[in-house]
Parts: structure tokens; sequence; C-alpha cells
């Protein structure tokens, strides 16, 4: 496994990292995609990578695979074996981004590579790109890409980037479900700050800068965002989810007119469903004093909601301000990601359905339905380019394995990887087409 951790201050900390990321390993592993005369790859930002595939019919409008390469740090004495080793174990490989998200990485290159070796010659043009700084934001590696392609006159059929899985064993008496991310939350970094005057702490102001700080952060964890749910895509995957359930939930999940706020009550007792159904915060940082006897001037912490689609920056921060009701509280946005708009799920969108079958032609058994992303992604560099953007992983996901992504001793099963290949390979042949005339089989590598 070559490494390729991404850190806030990698410009910094990392003077030689396209060594590292070892560009040349994916470069010598794909022989026949690198010398394929309908293939052509060049580095995008010193360390990013875009590969365009040649179609032959150039009225088909292209599409984009897209994946990132860089994964977040890890403590090494909490793994069993060594992260960076792809160590093969009782059936699983071992490592950092062997679900986040490296396993997409490959599953893309490997199909690309069996299908040219197979004798596949495209006729709808696409391309695969790579972003080298996804983990902080994708500044220097997605948006150059986006950029590369706006540049070039570049619109896309539909975009597939990572985002939700097939998730299993989540939901009681329900198959594996697989959820296609058609809309993703955004996000708002707020610091709120505090100024005192410094002293001894043996004559103490009545309220503290700490204790002041601490007060609005107690307020704001302590009164939840408003309830959204039903306002966007969540509704949507409860109503597909229905028909699949036991009696009980079948009839509340069908009637959300009805019983949409007994719904939305259970959804906000689960950290996992709350997120879907508003705005969330996490209070990330705090950073106050400098000795134990003396009272510190300042106090700073940093909040990172994350934004239900349904809700605009103006309201979220009208909530915020009225909630911590003190003026001697600033609040400071220091970076904000709109979140997206929602992509078609309709009958009449391809890229949703092309998705979609070749999901159900490698994973028999599972169920399909739209959802919502509540992390971010690379997808908002490219928004410009297709109004259908589409956030889906094949991993199979338990809530054990949930907790792996950026967690210790990371894993994907031999069979699981074997799927992500095998899933890419659908997706293009199933895209190499004008119409949604699907191959509807399962096929295996």
């Amino acid at each position: 496994m070559y490494v390729s951790v991404c850190l806030s201050k990698y410009r910094q900390r990392i003077t030689d990292f396209k060594k590292r990321l070892s560009l040349e390993t994916i470069y010598e592993a794909y022989p026949t995609v690198h010398k394929s005369p309908f293939v052509k790859y060049e580095v995008v930002a010193n360390y990013s990578m875009l590969y365009t595939v040649e179609g032959s019919d150039k009225k088909l409008l292209p599409y984009l695979l897209t994946s990132h390469l860089d994964v977040v740090p890890v403590t090494e004495e909490n793994w069993k074996f060594d992260p960076f080793a792809a160590k093969l174990y009782q059936g699983y490989i071992y490592g950092r981004g062997t679900l986040d998200v490296k396993c997409s990485v490959i599953g893309i290159m490997e199909a690309l590579e069996h299908a040219l070796k197979s004798g596949f010659k495209p006729k709808r043009s696409f391309f695969i790109a790579f972003g080298h700084d996804e983990e902080v934001t994708g500044y220097d590696g997605a948006y150059h890409i986006a950029q590369t392609l706006e540049s070039r006159g570049v619109q896309l059929e539909y975009l597939l980037d990572e985002g939700l899985a097939i998730v299993k064993d989540f939901f009681k008496g329900l198959h594996p479900v697989a959820m296609i991310g058609v809309v993703e939350k955004g996000q708002a970094i707020v610091k709120l700050s505090v100024n005192g005057t410094a002293g001894h702490s043996a004559i103490p102001p009545p309220e503290s800068v700490i204790g002041i700080l601490s007060t609005a952060i107690r307020r704001i964890e302590s009164n939840p965002q408003p309830d959204l749910f039903g306002t966007g895509a969540e509704r949507a995957m409860f109503e597909h989810l229905a028909p699949k359930l036991p009696f009980l939930p079948r009839m509340v999940l069908s009637n959300l007119w009805l019983f949409r706020p007994v719904v939305s009550w259970v959804l906000s007792r689960q950290p996992q469903t709350n997120a879907l159904i508003r705005t969330v915060n996490a209070v990330t940082k705090f950073n106050a004093g400098i000795k134990d006897n003396v009272l510190s001037d300042s106090a700073e912490a940093v909040i990172d909601y994350r934004i239900h689609p349904s809700q605009t920056l103006e309201q979220l921060f009208d909530f915020h301000l009225k909630i911590i009701n003190d003026d001697r509280v600033k609040t400071t946005l220091k970076n904000y990601i709109a979140p997206s708009l929602i992509s078609p799920y309709d009958d009449a969108s391809f890229g949703y359905h092309t998705v979609k079958n070749s999901i159900r032609e490698v994973f028999l058994d599972v169920l399909v339905v739209p959802g919502v992303t509540v992390g971010n992604t690379d997808t908002h560099h490219y928004k410009h380019l297709t109004k259908s953007i589409y956030r889906f992983t094949p991993s199979v996901l338990t809530p054990e394995s949930t907790n792996m992504i950026h967690g210790d001793n990371e894993k994907i099963s031999i069979w699981n990887y074997e799927k992500v290949v095998n899933f890419y390979h659908h997706v293009i042949l199933n895209s190499d087409r004008d119409k949604m005339n699907f191959i509807n089989k399962h096929v295996e590598l």
C-alpha cells in the first residue's frame, strides 16, 4: 500500500509528498491503462491524477468517476498490523484507507484495466480523477481538477464520488440497504471568542472568560437546531425503505403526513439519524489559559456545523446568536461550504439509474434508496460541471465497521474488495450507452 497521509498542515510537514504518494506505483500497476490509445493521463496540481478516456461518440456527454488518494493520520501503536502494509489476515485487508477510500481508487483502476484488456472500446467518453487532499477540503487537488475540466469546456452527464455505502444490520428485519447520496450537507466552521482582563486567580471576577464561553457552548449543545425532517431527501429515503419493512414501521413510514412528528422524535434520539433531520454541531476545539494560577484574558472555541440542505447560512446564524444571547461572545465564520442541490433520482435520471442498476447487478439482494451525505466530499468543487452528482462507495458496512473509518484497524474483506472492482466494471459498461437499457444481469470478472 502506498503512503499518502494528508495532514492539516501538510504543506509544511511533508516535504516530498509526491514520493510518499507514489503516483508511479499506480502508473506501474496498470500498464494497459497507461498504454491504451484511448487513455490520456496527466498530473494536476503536482500530485492529483486526471485520466481522460476517449469515446467514439462525441455526441454523448462524458461522465466522471472520482475519488481521493489521501488518508487521515494513524496512531500506529493502536493498530494490530502496520497500517500502511496492506496486511492480509483471515480474509481481510488491513490498512489505512481500505474503507476511506483507496478501495475506490484501486477498484476504478482495476475495472478499467480489465475492461481494456478484454477489448473494451468506449463509446461514451469519461474522466477519472483522484484528488490528493480531500481530507483537508480538496482546494489543492479536486478544485484544480475541476478548474482544468471547466477550462476545456467540459460538461458532464453525471459524476460519481465516494459517499454513502451499503449498510447491513443497521435496520432490524431488513435486507442490506445501498444508499446513494443525492445531496450533501453543508459545513460552517465557526470560531467563538471571549476577551477579558488577565489577572491573579486569587482575586477572580464574577465570571471568567472561560466560564462565559463555556456557558455559550452549553446553550448551543442544549438547544438543537430546528427539526427539518420532511423538507429534504431524507424523507424520500425512508419512503423508499418503507415497502421492505415489517407491518408497523411500514405503515408509519408510508404515512408520514400523519406520523412525521413521531418519526422525527425517534430519529432525533440517535446521533446517526439525528444528523439526517437537522443541522448538527460539534465543539471540536477549546483553547484558553496559560497557567494554573493565572486568569486567562481570552478563550476560544471552534464549532463545526453540518448544515441541513433546507437551511440557509443566515437561518443558522440567526438561531445560533439567539441561543447564545450574549454580546460578550464574538462569532466569526472561518470557513463555509454551502449544502448541495438535490441531484435528480427520478426515472429519467441516467446517472442515478446507472449507479442503481450497477449496485443491483453486483450486490444482488440489496435495496437501493436515495440518501443524504452528512459528511463532505470533493463533489462541491465539481458542482458547476453537472447537476447530477452521486455519492456512493461500494463498501458493505456494519455498525462495527463504520467505527473503523478514520479509526484503528481499518479493514475491508477480500470479498467486498472484489465486489468493489466488479461494481466499477458494471458502472463503466452501463455508462457506455445512450439510453437506460442496462445489462440487468450479474456478471463476475
